[in-house]
């Protein structure tokens, strides 16, 4: 994984296993690497698994029983809200892209139209 260095690492682990959840990489209940391992295979500090675990922890992203191993979150209604809000912050983000172009909605609900006729974006 490449690091943007805009943002604090343990912010981009846990964008990173939002995105592994809801694309279906993680499933509920899978084992999650330890944080040692994790900090090895991302090269980083492990303190800051550490901390994006325990946020990830504090938003039900995750779980860990005891000493065990921590584990993706089983709870349904927890990954659906995860899904609806990446898709309402990509909305937003396009919209406000939109309007910076100066496309009128019309245009762009046509553009959209079309591509889901074409079955691919491009």
């Amino acid at each position: 994984m490449i690091f943007d260095k805009r943002s604090p690492v343990y912010e981009q682990i846990i964008e990173m296993y939002k995105q592994k959840i809801v694309s279906g990489d993680f499933q509920p209940g899978q084992e999650i690497p330890s944080r040692r391992e994790l900090a090895t295979q991302l090269k980083v500090n492990p303190n800051t698994v550490q901390r994006a675990y325990k946020e990830m922890e504090g938003l039900d992203l995750i779980f860990t029983d005891g000493n065990a191993l921590s584990r993706i979150t089983e709870n349904q209604e927890k990954i659906q809200s995860l899904r609806q809000g990446i898709l309402e912050d990509a909305i937003l983000s396009f919209i406000d892209t939109v309007r910076i172009v100066g496309l009128e909605d019309e245009a762009v609900l046509h553009l959209i139209e079309t591509r889901l006729k074409e079955g691919h974006p491009k």
